[in-house]
C-alpha cells in the first residue's frame, strides 16, 4: 500500500496551470512537491489529444503519493475578436473615427470586420469597446445593422484577431461555443474533477453546462470576468459549485481602482454562500521571467489569503514561464507565512458567516466552536457528496479538516476547498466503527497524535448523502493506529 503524503500545513489551496513549461510527468510531480494542490488544464491552448497524457500523469502522481489530486479543465468560452487587416496591423490615431462592420474584406486604418452579430444587436451609443486587453479604447458614436462607427479615445497599434471587450453591454451570446461543447465532453470523458465556464454573464449561462455534464459528473465553476456577472452575483454563485475571480478580463472591463473592492465582494459572497472561491490572474506575473516576485505581487497574494479565499492560482507563471517550480514554491511560502500570522484568524473572520437554519449548518458551526473550546487538533468529517466538508470549511475553523469519503470523485474535488485533507477510504456501517476509523485515520494521516482530541462529524444512517446529524468528541491513543483502512 502506498504511504499517503502528509497533509499540507497551510489551509489555502494552490492551483497551478499546466502548459509547455510544466506538462511533463517530472514537472507535474515537482510542482506538486513544491506545493501545488490542484492543476488547471487550459482548453484554450493545444488540442484535446495533447491533454490526455497530462491527465494520465496527474492520475499517476495521485497513485504514487496516495493523495487525491484535483484536475480543473478551463473552457475557452466565447472570446470576442476583431477580423484581419490587409497589412497585418494598423495604427489607430487618438481622435480618429474607426468603423467595425460585417464586411469580410481585410481591414485598414479606417475599418475592420467584427465577426460577432451579437454585438450589433446589443450596441448602444456611447458604449465603450476595448481592444487588445484594454490597450485601446473606442467610443460608439453611431450604428446600424451592418456597422458600428466609433471614435478612438485611446489609440495604438491594432493587429489581426486581437481581443475585444464590451464592458457596457450584456451580450446575447451562448455560454458555450461549439469548441466548448466538444472540450466539455472530452473533459467529462477524461473524468476531470472541475469544469470552469468562462465569461459567465447570467445564471442561465450555467444551465447548459450542467445539462451536458450530467448527473455525477465534474463540479461546475463559474469564472467571474465581466461586470454584467457581478450585477447578478448572488444568483450565479447559487447556480454553481465554485467561483473564480478571473481578474484578467474583469480588470480590463473595470476601471483599475474598482477591481480590489470587486474582488473582495466576490470572495465574500462566495464564502457566505458556501462555494469555494479562487483568486486568479497575474498573482506572481513577474515570475514568468524573474526568479523572484515584486513586493506588490507578494502583497496581492497575501491579501487573497487574509480574505479567506479557498485557493490562489498561478497562470502563465507555471504554464509557460521560466520559473514554474519557483513560482509554486513562492506562492506556497507566502500563504504559509500569512497563515502563521497571529492576526490571520481574525482577518479571515471579518466575513461573518450566518449559518442556514438547517441541522447540517448548525453542526458545522458547532464543530468549529467545539474544536476551539476543547483545543482539538482536527475536525474529521465523513461525507459522500462533500457537502459536510464544504459546510465546515465555510466556517473557517482554526484546525485542519480531515475528509473521509468512499467516493474518489468527492475526495478529488476537495483540492479546491479551504483547510481540507481528503482521504478516499471505505465507508463505515455503525457508530462504533465511525469512531474507531476516525481515530485510526487521524493518526495514520499525521493530522493528530496520541492524547489529542478530535471532533467527528457524520450522518446517520451512514452512506446517506445530506444526513449530517452527529457530532462527537473523542480522544486518541497511540495504539489505535492498528487496524483496517
Amino acid at each position: 500500500m502506498t504511504k499517503a503524503m502528509a497533509p499540507r500545513s497551510r489551509k489555502v489551496r494552490v492551483l497551478a496551470t499546466l502548459g509547455p513549461a510544466s506538462n511533463t510527468p517530472e514537472m507535474i510531480a515537482a510542482l506538486h512537491a513544491a506545493g501545488a494542490d490542484a492543476f488547471r488544464i487550459n482548453m484554450s491552448h493545444g488540442d484535446q489529444e495533447s491533454k490526455v497524457p497530462v491527465i494520465a500523469a496527474i492520475r499517476a502522481l495521485e497513485k504514487s503519493t496516495g493523495r487525491p489530486t484535483t484536475i480543473l479543465a478551463d473552457l475557452q468560452g466565447p472570446k470576442l475578436r476583431v477580423g484581419k487587416f490587409a497589412e497585418g496591423k494598423v495604427t489607430l490615431a487618438t481622435g480618429a473615427t474607426f468603423r467595425l462592420d460585417r464586411d469580410t474584406t481585410p481591414g485598414d486604418a479606417t475599418r475592420v470586420e467584427l465577426p460577432h452579430r451579437e454585438i450589433f444587436e446589443a450596441v448602444t451609443e456611447g458604449a465603450r469597446l476595448l481592444l487588445d486587453d484594454g490597450k485601446m479604447v473606442l467610443r460608439v458614436i453611431g450604428y446600424c445593422d451592418g456597422w458600428i462607427d466609433t471614435r478612438v479615445e485611446v489609440g495604438g497599434v491594432l493587429s489581426n484577431s486581437k481581443g475585444l471587450n464590451v464592458p457596457d453591454m450584456v451580450l446575447p451570446l451562448a455560454a458555450l461555443t461549439e469548441k466548448d461543447r466538444s472540450d466539455l465532453a472530452f473533459a467529462v470523458a477524461q473524468q476531470v474533477d472541475w469544469i470552469a465556464l468562462s465569461f459567465v454573464q447570467r445564471p442561465e449561462d450555467l444551465a447548459e453546462a450542467r445539462r451536458l455534464i450530467g448527473p455525477g459528473g465534474p463540479a461546475l465553476l463559474a469564472k467571474i470576468e465581466k461586470p454584467s456577472a457581478v450585477a447578478r452575483l448572488d444568483e450565479i454563485v447559487e447556480a454553481c459549485d465554485g467561483v473564480m475571480v478571473a481578474r484578467g478580463d474583469l480588470g480590463v472591463e473595470l476601471p483599475p481602482q474598482n477591481l480590489p473592492p470587486m474582488q473582495k465582494r466576490i470572495v465574500e459572497t462566495s464564502r457566505r454562500m458556501g462555494r469555494p472561491v479562487i483568486v486568479a490572474t497575474q498573482m506572481l506575473e513577474s515570475m514568468i521571467t524573474s526568479p523572484s516576485p515584486t513586493r506588490a505581487e507578494v502583497s496581492d497574494v497575501a491579501t487573497a489569503v487574509y480574505d479567506g479565499a479557498d485557493a490562489i492560482m498561478l497562470s502563465a507563471e507555471s504554464a509557460a514561464g521560466q520559473w514554474p517550480i519557483e513560482s509554486v514554491t513562492m506562492m506556497d511560502a507566502i500563504a504559509d507565512s500569512v497563515e502563521r500570522d497571529p492576526a490571520h484568524g481574525d482577518r479571515v473572520h471579518f466575513t461573518v458567516m450566518r449559518p442556514d437554519p438547517t441541522t447540517a449548518d448548525a453542526l458545522a458551526e458547532a464543530a468549529k466552536t467545539i474544536a476551539a473550546n476543547v483545543s482539538a487538533s482536527a475536525i474529521i468529517c465523513f461525507t459522500m457528496s462533500g457537502s459536510t466538508a464544504r459546510r465546515i470549511a465555510r466556517e473557517r475553523p482554526s484546525v485542519p479538516i480531515l475528509v473521509l469519503t468512499p467516493k474518489a470523485e468527492t475526495a478529488r474535488r476537495m483540492g479546491l476547498l479551504w483547510g481540507t485533507h481528503a482521504v478516499h477510504t471505505k465507508d463505515v456501517d455503525s457508530f462504533e466503527e465511525m469512531v474507531a476509523k476516525a481515530k485510526r485515520m487521524a493518526l495514520r494521516q499525521g493530522i493528530a497524535k496520541g492524547g489529542d482530541r478530535v471532533v467527528v462529524c457524520a450522518g446517520v444512517p451512514f452512506g446517506t448523502p445530506g444526513s449530517t446529524n452527529v457530532l462527537h468528541v473523542v480522544t486518541l491513543v497511540g495504539d489505535e493506529l492498528k487496524g483496517r483502512s
